[in-house]
Order: structure tokens, then sequence, then C-alpha cells
């Protein structure tokens, strides 16, 4: 999940930054980001929580 979160990611920006140089799209992305930084956290550890072979799991075991 964790490559998978990343690469969405990526193309969400990539597609937003390329509206924002071709006109489609105006943002003010110091606004926005003042705004809504806690997010970031959340996602951040939603991110965390859902990656796989994190955990102590299988430390035990031979």
């Amino acid at each position: 999940m964790r490559g998978n979160l990343g690469a969405i990611a990526l193309i969400l920006i990539g597609a937003v930054a390329l509206a924002i140089n071709l006109g489609l799209l105006q943002v003010d992305f110091a606004r926005l980001l003042s705004t809504w930084w806690p997010l970031l956290l959340i996602l951040l550890g939603i991110g965390m929580f859902l990656a796989p072979g994190t955990g102590d799991r299988g430390r035990g075991q031979r």
C-alpha cells in the first residue's frame, strides 16, 4: 500500500502542478497549506498505519 499511496500522491501533485502551469487552475498554496496542514498529518498517520510489515509480529518466530 505504501508504494501505491506514494504513486497516487505523485500523480495528483503532478496533475495539479500541470493545471496551474497551463493556467487552468489558480491556487494559493500558502493559504491552502495554512488551513489544511492538520489533514497532512492525519493522512501520514493513516498511511503509516496501513503500511504492511512495520510491526513486530513475526520477530519471535523462526
